[in-house]
């Protein structure tokens, strides 16, 4: 094998002190709470505004599947930010990888605050959208492996997916701020003060987020795993590890499918969909805020309970509750059975995503050597959220194509249901290995 020749670190540690590891957890929350705020105000505006504001010329429900045609433009460029930053990850360090992320991501939201719409400057808008969700998928792909890494190469065995739960912990917070700030927006402006300038502000805010986030990520510990690698260094991870490990690879995928899928399903679009029917967008963005909320407390718990029974046991449950749901929540919507949104929404996100969620994190990391793992795990992420998201997103049309019924939209994701059940059968328990030996 041919290395990288740098500067050895003979005798660093392999595992951190427990302040330590508390301070790089509680960082590495804290900043990818603010990346994912900054990618979410992007799919909240979708669901709701930006329909209104670039294609007004269209009608509501075919509208707003174009406005999330383009919000799904961003994950064309995950897989692309997760290979190149993930080579960045295991060649420079997660850290410096972690930093350029924010930045990027963070300069693209603000810009979107500023854009002039559809009345202003015609469809150019809307391309100046596209571009603007390009630069926060390339950020986002590079950010979510090394964010898990640089955790869960500092915390021991025994408790790994209970820290890599809490990183985690960053998309549903970040989810949740905007959906807040739209909830309080929507509700104390008028409809015609939020189309004008009441929709800018949660992006315009995202500068002094990434302000926090910037210096929370400068002030953070390289992990000791990629530090005790030395000379070691492998400078062809990417190619290495699709060599050396394809099987992790597919099932991995495999395996994110069903999470990316139910997020953008339950997150995003049925929003838009409630909305088409008829049912007042409040109710669904308070259904959604109160889903997530719960799903914040739900996570760190399954990322235990990952540590005690494993990654699949829990992981197989989250999947096996989104398979059973996922006809009940599209008949609760259709149906225009209000009071019983936010219980399948709970159902669907606070444990059924969650249960997924919160044990990929070390689930993941753990399939992985050190020298390559930034680049397996971005890889397995971005590619699953790419196929998940953008295919879910895409099937978003069934609903036009079926004249508003969710069958066979419905019918879809329990097939990826399956999908994901199958591959996460197949992937080896990895529950308490020694990743300091890779």
């Amino acid at each position: 094998m041919s290395t990288t020749t740098v500067p050895a670190a003979a005798g660093a540690p392999t595992e951190a002190s427990p302040a330590m590891l508390r301070k790089v957890a509680l960082a590495s929350c804290i900043g990818s709470t603010v990346e994912w705020y900054d990618f979410f105000i992007y799919a909240t505006a979708s669901a709701l505004v930006f329909n209104k504001l670039f294609f007004p010329e269209l009608s509501p429900l075919v509208g707003s599947l174009v406005a999330l045609g383009t919000y799904a433009a961003g994950f064309l460029a995950r897989p692309i930010g997760g290979l190149v930053f993930g080579i960045i990850g295991d060649r420079k360090g997660r850290k410096s990888a972690l930093v350029t992320t924010l930045l990027m991501v963070g300069i693209a939201t603000f810009v979107v605050g500023l854009l002039p719409t559809y009345e202003t400057i015609g469809s150019a808008g809307a391309i100046i959208l596209v571009i603007v969700r390009l630069i926060h998928g390339f950020g986002i792909g590079g950010e979510q492996g090394n964010a898990i890494l640089i955790t869960c190469e500092h915390a021991p065995a025994r408790s790994r997916g209970f820290y890599g739960a809490l990183v985690q912990l960053g998309a549903p917070a970040g989810f949740v701020l905007p959906l807040g700030l739209f909830a309080l927006l929507t509700s104390t402006l008028s409809e015609e003060a939020f189309l004008s300038w009441g929709w800018r502000i949660p992006f315009l805010l995202s500068a002094v987020l990434v302000g926090i986030g910037m210096y929370i990520r400068l002030h953070l510990s390289e992990s000791p795993l990629f530090k005790r690698e030395g000379a070691q260094r492998e400078p062809n991870p990417l190619s290495r590890m699709l060599r050396e490990y394809p099987r992790p690879v597919i099932l991995g995928i495999g395996a994110k499918l069903l999470e990316a899928t139910v997020f953008t399903t339950y997150a995003v679009i049925i929003t838009a969909y409630a909305v088409s029917r008829g049912i007042d967008r409040s109710v669904m963005t308070e259904a959604t805020l109160i889903a997530i909320l719960l799903e914040l407390i739900a996570l760190p718990l399954f990322g235990m309970l990952s540590d005690r029974i494993g990654r699949k046991p829990v992981y197989l449950l989250g999947a096996a509750v989104n398979l059973a749901l996922v006809y009940p929540t599209f008949w609760v919507v259709y149906g225009d059975h209000q009071p019983l949104i936010w219980i399948m929404l709970v159902g669907t996100l606070a444990i059924g995503h969650a249960a997924m969620y919160a044990p990929q994190a070390a689930f993941f990391a753990e399939l992985f050597p050190t020298r390559m793992r930034a680049s397996g795990i971005s890889f397995v992420q971005q590619i699953g959220a790419l196929i998940g998201s953008v295919g879910t997103l895409g099937a978003g049309w069934f609903l036009a194509l079926a004249n508003g019924t969710p069958w066979i939209l419905a019918s879809y994701i329990a097939l990826i249901a399956v999908i994901t059940l199958v591959c996460v059968v197949r992937l080896p328990e990895t529950r308490g290995k020694m990743i300091e030996q890779d």
